[in-house]
């Protein structure tokens, strides 16, 4: 079965449903006949979905029947051997690639701008992970390109790595010449694996930038919930088996994977598939010239910010706007209170995502854009702090390895006496979820100035008490 147009798993659920079954079995909702009056307009359709492995459901850890052919139906249009349905977030994906090539002391080469994911994946492995540094870019004002020149030295560099692991595209939308760098790690037989999480529509093809499938990736993960009509959480991971132990990344799925997936996200998966698969030319030029429409609407809205131009790097459903006097973090805050609500700010950048069709009134954000320009200027009397990008050693090791941070004991040091010393946790400003400061690196006063000024100008972090210090190794001075 290899018709685009079938749904087979939301299918046989709305099959079920329709058979008005009388259930003895998880989940105790009983399809929605057991809950509070409270919630249950909003809940009540997708409760009706929400099964287990049944008779005729399947069982997404050993899928024979329309699990299994809603993963064949994505594997074929994706363009994969197998394509596995991921319910715990792109996230597992990630972590079970990397268990699946690491063992306990291998090296491995990764992209420094990874999720923390990444990261994680990589201390569970008890891997040595080897940083490459992407380039800065007057264009984007971010470090946001990869070449191949400087994987090609990491290699050389490290020659015993098991794999190289990209990010592609960055948060932004922004990708590099991924065809170049994975002909440059193919040439060392190494697997190429790479976070796709926002690229899950490169697919369809242009104006969209290459895929990472289709540029020659063994490993690929995507978050479908995050640019394609799936529900959050849900993520495909698609392999090649040439290079990469997929009965490894099998078990390792089953691992870290809920014993208990939800049927309503892996529908929606199968629905997203088939929603990439229908898409036409006509509905794709209707969606690129709405998409031309808010932009205009965005550059005519203020002089505060300047919408940065596309290039064939940048991803059409990504917007960023150049913030000139007023810090990003202040701009989202106004746009808030506007009840318009981006993606993420940083210090001088606010990012704005769009979806795979028409979704709001145009003539609405114009309204509620009305108001922004007044508010901005009243903010440009406010002394605004002007930070660096975060930029990082072209290559760069930990400065404690993760298997040796196991042994090590922490402790809290506040700001004015960590620097020097190795950090014992991931400072995480969030969104995007990139680390500033890996655990294992030392702490620069560079680092700390970042920090603080990011907090300063209102970034979130995913640490406790980030403002005041931060957990280092104990007794590790430089």
């Amino acid at each position: 079965m290899h018709d685009q147009n079938q749904t087979p798993l939301y299918d046989a659920l709305i099959h079920h449903m329709k058979q008005d079954p009388i259930t003895f079995h998880v989940p105790g909702h009983k399809f929605g006949k057991v809950w509070p009056n409270k919630g249950l307009e909003s809940f009540n359709s997708i409760l009706s979905i929400d099964a287990t492995e049944i008779h005729g459901l399947d069982d997404l850890h050993s899928p024979e029947g329309v699990i299994a052919e809603a993963q064949d139906l994505t594997s074929r249009y994706f363009g994969s051997d197998e394509s596995f349905f991921l319910v715990n977030g792109s996230t597992t994906g990630n972590i079970a690639m990397i268990l699946a090539i690491c063992q306990r002391g291998d090296t491995i080469i990764v992209q420094r701008n990874s999720h923390q994911s990444v990261l994680h994946g990589i201390e569970l492995a008890g891997a040595f992970p080897v940083f490459i540094s992407p380039e800065y870019e007057v264009e984007t004002g971010r470090y946001s390109k990869l070449s191949a020149e400087s994987v090609q030295h990491a290699i050389t560099m490290y020659p015993e790595a098991k794999a190289v692991c990209l990010t592609y595209p960055d948060y932004f939308g922004r990708t590099y010449d991924l065809n170049r760098v994975v002909e440059t790690i193919h040439a060392h037989n190494l697997p190429v694996l790479v976070d796709e999480a926002h690229g899950v529509h490169f697919q369809l093809g242009d104006p969209f930038p290459t895929s990472a499938l289709r540029s020659g990736a063994d490993v690929v993960v995507q978050s479908a919930h995050k640019m394609a009509p799936a529900m959050t959480m849900s993520s495909y991971l698609h392999c090649q088996k040439d290079r990469f132990p997929v009965f490894k990344l099998k078990h390792y799925l089953k691992l870290l994977q809920s014993s208990s997936p939800s049927y309503p996200l892996m529908a929606s998966l199968d629905l997203a598939r088939y929603f990439l698969a229908q898409q036409t030319e006509d509905e794709l030029r209707s969606t690129l010239a709405f998409i031309h429409e808010v932009r205009e609407i965005f550059k005519k809205a203020t002089s505060q910010w300047e919408v940065k131009p596309l290039s064939v790097y940048d991803d059409p459903l990504k917007m960023t706007l150049e913030t000139r006097e007023v810090p990003g973090f202040e701009i989202a805050q106004v746009l808030e209170n506007l009840n318009i609500y981006p993606e993420l700010a940083t210090s001088n950048q606010v990012l704005i995502t769009f979806g795979l069709s028409p979704h709001l009134d145009a003539e609405l954000l114009k309204q509620r854009l009305d108001d922004v320009d007044s508010q901005l200027k009243n903010k440009e009397k406010r002394a605004t702090i002007k930070i660096e990008q975060p930029s990082f050693p072209k290559i760069q090791t930990l400065d404690i390895s993760y298997s040796d941070l196991e042994d090590s004991l922490s402790e809290w040091a506040d700001w004015s006496k960590a620097v020097g010393y190795v950090s014992a946790e991931d400072v995480i400003p969030y969104p995007p979820g990139i680390p500033l400061l890996m655990k294992g690196e030392r702490i620069s006063n560079h680092h700390r100035k970042q920090i603080q000024s990011l907090l300063g100008q209102g970034a979130r972090f995913q640490n406790e008490r980030i403002g005041e210090g931060v957990r280092v190794v104990k007794g590790e001075l430089s």
